[in-house]
């Protein structure tokens, strides 16, 4: 984890959160951009080595420039979503699509393969851009804008994932007084930095086990608690680094998107995607489900479009089959979700029983799926035929 290093707060937050307020704000794009680049340097080099590194940053401006070179409300922006997904397919995907079809020992294997940093969270920013200005929902801004936008480094690597358009007035004029900025900000990360550290580094060295011959060792009773706890150390995990991140853009006095939101608490599984990674969850409803006919279609088509973008979810957070997988199983529950509203009386409030009977399904269903998503898919398997003895 980036943010849990001396040299993320020594090298960069500091300096250019300190920076960044002194300077006038014209300069201030300049101090995002030039403080983003360094960041991806020397964190792709620390990961990927010297000259895999350097391309990582060729690659990412060379997509910036596809994604910005056409003109606002063109078709051609189109042609940006179309780089940013090769791009990203090319590199997350080509062994895995090549597996599939082909083996793992053929020859078009890609080797040397490497994964740039941050690369699944800036496609999705590459692409929102495209998409906008193609609909003229953002304005272009200058390049210096749209350059510090994109080497934001504080949501660089693991989000949220932020809009254009909420990002710019922050950056033209913060609101608030920085002052008040720097205290809710260092409170912020240290709150992400003690979930880090005191739950989830604690239950990952619990959840380790989560493999083949432990889980072929273990009591059964152990297995629901294993699962339990990477439940809870993913998203103290994940949310300690959004934590973190909010907390760094607020030193620059820019407010970025809350990513959770008590999810565990919530009654069905619609609420808990409306509360987990809540800017992933708008950005597939606005570039996937919505532009596929979102709710505006009939109920068979509605369904399919629920799979597809969960589909699209579950691929984008790796892979491999279990993440399929664990995609489709959520499609399959927000779509017995919709069907039972659907069938349930109109303007019904649902007692407390069964609020709290809600709560427990969902729990459990959203449990359930993290052993396809912390597994392979043969683990996986052998994980449920020990759980219920088989």
């Amino acid at each position: 984890m980036i943010f849990n290093t001396v040299a993320y707060y020594a090298l960069f937050l500091l300096p250019a959160a300190i920076l960044y307020r002194a300077v006038a704000l014209a300069f201030r794009p300049q101090v995002c951009v030039v403080f983003g680049g360094a960041f991806f340097v020397y964190f792709s080099i620390t990961a990927v080595g010297g000259i895999a590194g350097a391309c990582c940053l060729l690659l990412f401006l060379w997509e910036a420039l596809f994604s910005r070179v056409y003109r606002p409300g063109s078709r051609w922006c189109l042609a940006g979503v179309a780089c940013a997904v090769a791009v990203l397919a090319a590199f997350k995907y080509w062994n895995f699509l090549v597996g599939l079809a082909i083996g793992q020992g053929s020859s078009l294997h890609w080797a040397g393969v490497f994964l740039p940093l941050g690369i699944s969270f800036f496609t999705f920013e590459f692409i929102h851009y495209a998409v906008d200005r193609r609909k003229g929902t953002a304005e272009p801004g200058s390049w210096w804008d749209y350059l510090a936008f994109i080497l934001f480094f504080p949501t660089m690597v693991a989000g949220p994932i932020k809009r254009f358009q909420d990002f710019l007035p922050a950056l033209r004029a913060p609101s608030t007084p920085w002052a008040e900025d720097w205290r809710c900000g260092v409170t912020r990360i240290l709150c992400g930095l003690a979930k880090k550290f005191a739950i989830a580094d604690v239950l990952t060295s619990f959840t380790d086990h989560l493999n083949h011959a432990d889980i072929a060792a273990a009591e059964r009773w152990v297995l629901p608690v294993w699962l339990l706890a990477y439940g809870m150390k993913i998203y103290c995990d994940f949310s300690a680094y959004s934590d973190i991140a909010i907390g760094s853009a607020r030193l620059f006095g820019i407010r970025v998107p809350e990513n959770f939101d008590w999810p565990y608490l919530q009654a069905n599984i619609a609420d808990f995607w409306r509360h987990w990674h809540i800017s992933l969850s708008k950005w597939l409803t606005d570039y996937v489900f919505i532009p596929l006919g979102g709710s505006r279609v009939s109920a068979p088509a509605v369904y399919r479009n629920v799979l597809v973008t969960m589909l699209v979810s579950g691929v984008w957070h790796g892979a491999g089959l279990n993440f399929v997988v664990w995609g489709l199983w959520h499609g399959l529950l927000l779509c017995a979700h919709r069907l039972w509203t659907r069938l349930s009386p109109p303007g019904e409030h649902p007692s407390r029983a069964r609020r709290v009977a809600g709560w427990a399904l969902t729990f459990v269903c959203v449990n359930a799926g993290w052993a396809v998503f912390c597994m392979d898919l043969p683990t996986a398997l052998h994980f449920a035929e020990r759980l219920f003895g088989a």
